[in-house]
């Protein structure tokens, strides 16, 4: 949690790899995040934001996007103003999922894979998805709260292995 009494107010999800040698096809990972409501937060997301998609009331979006890895650093950014979100919200799960269209691949296929979650200049968890290694999707981070509390940032790093589309689904299940 923030050492702030008031919470995560404003979360940053930063995410990079190195891109794919040139003569196969890119790896393209992709920043996924859930939201749940007060009433189910174990049940099925309100709603996800990926990278072709924003929450609808603006809080959760992508301001970053690679589908190669190509850059200087993070490549992909999506920033959670989690103080704007309604109230009834209790929870919001974020994960990382790789794309398997050009054939199979876990973490343990991409180079310098890395994850930052940070509030301002707080970083809240950095991971390299060793523990992973062997899934095609990863939880990382999950922010709570209860009816009239602040949200609070726990570590979530779990792997899955699934595509992003089944991923989404079951990302913000129970362990």
């Amino acid at each position: 949690m923030s050492s702030d009494s008031q919470g995560v107010e404003k979360a940053e999800v930063r995410l990079k790899w190195d891109p794919s040698p040139w003569n196969q096809p890119p790896h393209h990972l992709d920043i996924i995040a859930a939201t749940y409501s007060a009433d189910a937060p174990y049940g099925r997301p309100v709603y996800v934001v990926h990278f072709d998609s924003r929450s609808p009331d603006g809080t959760i979006n992508m301001s970053r996007h690679s589908q190669t890895g190509q850059g200087f650093g993070y490549v992909e950014v999506m920033t959670l103003e989690l103080d704007r979100l309604a109230s009834s919200f209790a929870r919001v799960v974020v994960g990382v999922a790789i794309h398997q269209n050009s054939g199979p691949k876990t973490f343990g296929d991409i180079s310098n894979a890395g994850v930052l979650v940070v509030e301002g200049y707080e970083e809240l968890l950095k991971d390299d998805f060793a523990q992973v290694a062997g899934s095609s999707a990863t939880t990382v981070a999950e922010f709570t709260r209860e009816t009239s509390s602040a949200w609070e940032f726990h570590e979530m790093v779990r792997g899955f292995d699934s595509d992003p589309v089944v991923f989404a689904a079951e990302m913000g299940n129970a362990p």
